[in-house]
């Protein structure tokens, strides 16, 4: 069962703080009226876990093995077999190891008589809390079937979106995996020789040559360090991302990336307006939904901005006047949900805002690669110039002087 970590106060007045274990946000705050508590503020509680080489390094379930999953649940909740059979035959027949662990522990779990949302939500490694709340929804409505096929159409779209994303950067990525395999190679084995070259003349070489024999000696006699420093490095970005601070400016920074941020906003709006949708025609509170929501964009500086606009709608303002103050709207999604808010569709209407966002990933994603071409370009072009400075200059100077010594 989720835990919420709440705020509030007790018949004397003091400021009391804690966690308890519920279903909902409602019924954590019906468990602390029933203590004679008055809630102030309840909020999902996120654990932190403590950061180990597994976790930094550790393999994730894919969306894939998350997308076989919820099909293959479906398909047997609907043919009406039992959640304890299912779940124990699909932990005998997946691949990954960490989603047979899950579902081998799960399967003690309901064993113990635990629901399955409850069971869940004991790997939020493998399920996260959007995907254990339509559990739960479906769970408490008899229509966990549907729960099932929403969240496979859901993990779908993500899946797709991140196939466009991969397949646009497989160019860039390449390029400049070639760029930096020559420049280590031409730092090792190529210019030294020509190095070795131009000190038998004693002339005075350009800065281009100087650079370049700079950079060949860092490489050559300092290998080891420069290796331990790049592994060192990852290592620590890591780390530092895996702590709440690193990971807020890190996904706040990735949003203003030229040409690749807007992107990666858009789709993550995209996924915020799709999970939300999906949640609301669940008949998920609103502001349960945008707590649960705001861990599905998966975006740390997103996620606050999202929670600030849940504690707007509890303050009693109107979804469009929270949206528009979060500042991460377009003026036609805003449009869209105003309208969903008069006629009561407002789920209908964000699902028709997810469409706009990813149409235009699609059509950015299409142009990406037109877009980085000039400024890789640009890069090979600099990196060949100085080496052609670099390298002919002093053959040219060498020349000259073999001429006039004749």
């Amino acid at each position: 069962m989720p835990t919420y970590q709440y705020r509030g106060r007790n018949a004397q007045g003091e400021q009391v703080t804690g966690k308890l274990e519920a279903a909902t946000e409602n019924a954590a705050a019906d468990q602390l009226l029933s203590r004679a508590v008055i809630p102030l503020e309840v909020n999902l509680s996120k654990e932190k876990s403590a950061i180990t080489f597994a976790s930094i390094f550790g393999r994730k379930v894919s969306l894939d093995e998350l997308q076989i999953f919820t099909r293959q649940m479906y398909s047997l909740t609907r043919s009406g077999i039992p959640i304890l059979r299912a779940i124990a035959g699909l932990s005998e027949t997946t691949h990954s190891q960490r989603m047979k662990d899950a579902l081998n522990d799960i399967s003690e779990q309901l064993t113990a008589g635990r629901p399955l949302s409850s069971a869940m939500n004991q790997h939020g490694d493998v399920f996260d809390a959007l995907f254990v709340s339509m559990v739960h929804v479906g769970e408490n409505t008899g229509k966990l079937e549907d729960a099932f096929i929403q969240l496979s159409g859901y993990i779908e779209r993500e899946q797709e979106t991140r196939r466009r994303i991969k397949a646009a950067m497989r160019y860039p990525i390449f390029v400049l995996a070639a760029i930096a395999i020559a420049m280590v190679v031409l730092n090792i084995m190529v210019i030294p020789k020509f190095a070795d070259m131009f000190s038998r003349f004693g002339a005075e070489l350009p800065w281009a040559t100087k650079l370049l024999i700079a950079t060949s000696n860092a490489f050559v006699n300092y290998w080891p360090l420069m290796l331990i420093g790049l592994v060192g490095t990852i290592i620590g970005i890591r780390v530092w991302l895996k702590t709440e601070k690193g990971e807020q400016q890190w996904d706040r920074w990735k949003l203003h990336i030229p040409a690749v941020g807007s992107i990666i906003e858009r789709s993550t709006l995209s996924r915020y307006c799709r999970s939300f949708s999906m949640m609301l025609s669940a008949g998920v509170p609103m502001t349960q939904a945008l707590s649960l929501v705001a861990d599905a964009v998966d975006n740390a500086y997103m996620h606050d901005r999202i929670v600030a606009m849940r504690q707007g709608i509890e303050s009693g303002d109107s979804m469009l006047r929270v949206s528009n103050q979060s500042k991460l709207f377009t003026p036609l999604v805003l449009q869209m949900v105003a309208v969903g808010e008069e006629t009561g569709q407002i789920d209908q209407l964000l699902n028709d805002a997810a469409d706009f966002y990813e149409g235009e990933v699609d059509y950015d994603l299409k142009n990406l690669t037109a877009k980085l071409e000039p400024v890789l370009i640009g890069i090979v072009a600099g990196i060949v110039l100085i080496l052609a400075l670099g390298i002919y200059l002093p053959m040219w100077d060498m020349l000259n002087v073999v001429k006039g010594g004749q």
